[in-house]
């Protein structure tokens, strides 16, 4: 959550929304995530660009603290789930936020995989 805050106020914005979530695991770059949206057929590359354009800048002035969205919220609560209950790792934030679905960044990544149609054809 420290990368997603900090990628937050450096967009000068006073909230971490799930965009600002995946941009922190992509520029983490954690193995598990990596082989995940890999796997998946997923560029992350073009994704990574993608949610930074979503996110675009808010207003130059500074705030006292970050909020986090209740989006974000229960994106962090159904990790719990997916973890069983045990330390939420980065793969399980990333499910999270594909099951979730309902944000910019889910929809960017569900956009970024090849659908099941484009691959039976090639």
């Amino acid at each position: 959550m420290h990368t997603a805050e900090q990628e937050s106020r450096n967009h000068n914005h006073y909230y971490i929304g799930a965009e600002h979530l995946l941009v922190a695991l992509l520029e983490e770059r954690d193995p598990a995530v990596m082989q995940r949206l890999e796997r998946d057929g997923i560029d992350i590359g073009e994704v990574h660009a993608a949610v930074r354009r979503a996110l675009g800048t808010g207003e130059d002035r500074s705030w006292e603290g970050v909020l986090v969205t209740p989006r974000v919220k229960e994106i962090v609560r159904v990790a719990h789930d997916v973890s069983a209950g045990g330390e939420i790792e980065p793969l399980h934030l990333l499910e999270a936020l594909r099951r979730e679905g309902g944000s910019r960044a889910a929809h960017i990544l569900l956009l970024a995989a090849p659908s099941t149609e484009q691959s039976e054809r090639s």
